[in-house]
């Protein structure tokens, strides 16, 4: 039995990024780049307004106030979108709307606000507006957003390895990409074992019961960027475990339960005689009969798939998930950052360690008065999937440590903010 930080270790060691595809912009969400980009055109496009309002020369409105408005002629309106066709001539104001491209001759925006434009309105309803009245001094270059401001034609726009969130979808889109090289997302097969287990559209016979494992961990899968693939349930046989494996086209394996030492776990054994097993076994609670491996192609041919057989309890397959295969999918997605937030966090309770092992307690993470205090879900029985429903961190309890008292400091992975869990 090894530790959790040894276990981290050997699973990432074994697990490389994935190669690229080209992928919709908004289907690359969450991926990450694999190439480099470049602007091969200036955004803006055109020196454009900032503000609704009138393009004017600034010289011709210095010493402008409200006592002493300077009038300038209106030659003309800008809509977004179109290009002014006159030059703005001393003593000439244009309308210009935000985003339209200054006209020639401009050099500043005065907001429609600093103006008379309202007065006249209200005086002349319905009558177009010839001679405008500045009523504030604005200088050169206010209210003006300049050609290439945002990005300039020639600049490495996003670089190899940045993860893709809305800004960059933007951003790409800003400048004409709508398609883009990001490492692919994995793809990972999950695999329920158990005589006892029935599929949630089935009725439920007597001494059964409904398949939650599958759903939470595809689940989890989809939450963190890969792509699930349920294979549906394996009975506790070797035949009926590699029927189901027969044509296993994936990147990852996740096989939940079967995993322990009954007569009928023979996962473990599968994994052995199928392909390689690293670890067996984890100092931790929940998730102790936790494997990893890798699996041969089928026939002993084709490449290896990582494999991770999962404890069957629900709690422990999913606090394993977080713990190992998380950082595994996000390494195989090209991403850096594998880590969960940690926060430290007050507990509002004793909990006891009795097994030198590193506990992962569910707990509900509140802030108040600018601290963290964490308090347990309830039962942490690691087949009381209501814990986890519960929860938004676990609480972490080292093995060398026996009792964490109330009002002692823990540290807590992060599963949600309490922002976002009601805490």
């Amino acid at each position: 039995m090894i530790s959790v930080d040894e276990a981290l270790e050997k699973v990432l060691q074994a697990v490389a990024p994935l190669g690229a595809e080209a992928v919709s912009i908004l289907d690359s969400l969450g991926q990450v780049l694999a190439e480099d980009i470049t602007s091969d055109v200036n955004v803006p496009p055109r020196d454009n307004a900032a503000m609704d309002g009138y393009a004017v020369r600034a010289r011709d409105i210095s010493g402008t106030n409200v006592g002493a408005p300077k009038h300038l002629r209106v030659i003309g309106t800008v809509m977004a979108g179109a290009i002014p066709a006159q030059t703005v001539a001393p003593g000439t104001a244009m309308r210009i709307m935000t985003g339209a491209p200054m006209p020639a001759g401009a050099d500043c925006v005065v907001p429609f606000e600093d103006t008379d434009e309202e007065k006249q309105k209200k005086a002349r309803p319905g009558q177009p507006i010839t001679e405008i009245g500045i009523l504030v001094k604005t200088g050169a270059g206010a209210n003006i957003r300049r050609a290439g401001e945002d990005m300039a034609k020639g600049t490495l726009a996003l670089g190899r390895g940045t993860v893709i969130r809305p800004a960059e979808i933007g951003l790409l889109a800003s400048l004409g990409h709508s398609r883009v090289k990001a490492i692919r997302r994995p793809v990972v097969a999950v695999l329920a074992t158990g005589n006892e287990l029935v599929d949630i559209n089935q009725p439920l016979p007597e001494g059964k019961i409904y398949d939650s494992n599958t759903y939470s961990i595809a689940g989890l899968v989809k939450r963190y960027g890969a792509v699930p693939r349920i294979l549906g349930i394996a009975l506790d046989s070797r035949d009926s475990l590699m029927d189901k494996l027969r044509n296993l086209e994936s990147d990852m394996l996740l096989t939940i339960g079967g995993v322990s030492m009954g007569d009928l776990d023979v996962v473990r054994d599968v994994l052995e005689a199928e392909g390689e097993m690293v670890f067996w076994k984890v100092r931790m609670r929940p998730g102790k009969p936790l494997a990893f491996g890798r699996l041969r192609g089928r026939g002993g041919k084709g490449r290896e798939i990582l494999h991770f057989a999962l404890p069957g309890n629900p709690v422990s397959c999913m606090v394993s998930f977080e713990v190992f295969v998380r950082p595994a999918l996000l390494k195989m997605m090209g991403k850096n950052d594998l880590a969960k937030p940690m926060v430290e966090a007050e507990m509002e309770e004793s909990v006891k360690n009795s097994g030198a092992r590193r506990i992962y307690d569910r707990v509900i993470v509140a802030r108040r008065n600018g601290h963290y205090y964490a308090r347990l879900t309830g039962s942490q029985g690691s087949g009381v999937l209501t814990s986890m429903s519960r929860a938004n961190g676990l609480a972490i309890i080292p093995e060398d440590r026996k009792m964490v008292n109330k009002g002692e400091a823990v540290q807590v992975m992060m599963l949600d903010w309490p922002e976002e869990a009601g805490g």
